[in-house]
């Protein structure tokens, strides 16, 4: 159960980030609360998962859901490249963290 809450966690740490993009210094209001609900939601998640999981491996797999999620939507909704050697380098941050959660 605390791997399931802890993917989760890291999915709301991609609406987070997302969220950054909208809430133009934090004067768009609806943006911002969606950013502090995905926020609270997220580290609320981990806090919890990290009861479980090791604490460092709980935020290793929770930091690399959310940068390989936030990767993933700036390069499908937001137009940014997608060049061999990001796609790479996003599969190894992939990589590790499998291979953190086998160890």
């Amino acid at each position: 159960m605390a791997w399931l809450l802890l993917i989760i966690g890291g999915l709301f740490e991609v609406g987070f980030t997302t969220c950054l993009r909208f809430v133009d210094g934090f004067k768009n209001i609806p943006w911002t609360l969606a950013f502090l609900a995905c926020t609270t939601i997220s580290l609320l998640l981990l806090e919890i998962a990290s009861r479980s999981v090791a604490m460092g491996t709980s935020y290793v797999v929770w930091g690399g859901i959310g940068a390989i999620g936030t990767a993933a939507v700036g390069i499908m909704w937001f137009g940014e490249p997608a060049t061999p050697l990001r796609l790479g380098l996003i599969a190894a941050i992939v990589a590790c963290v499998a291979a953190l959660k086998a160890a």
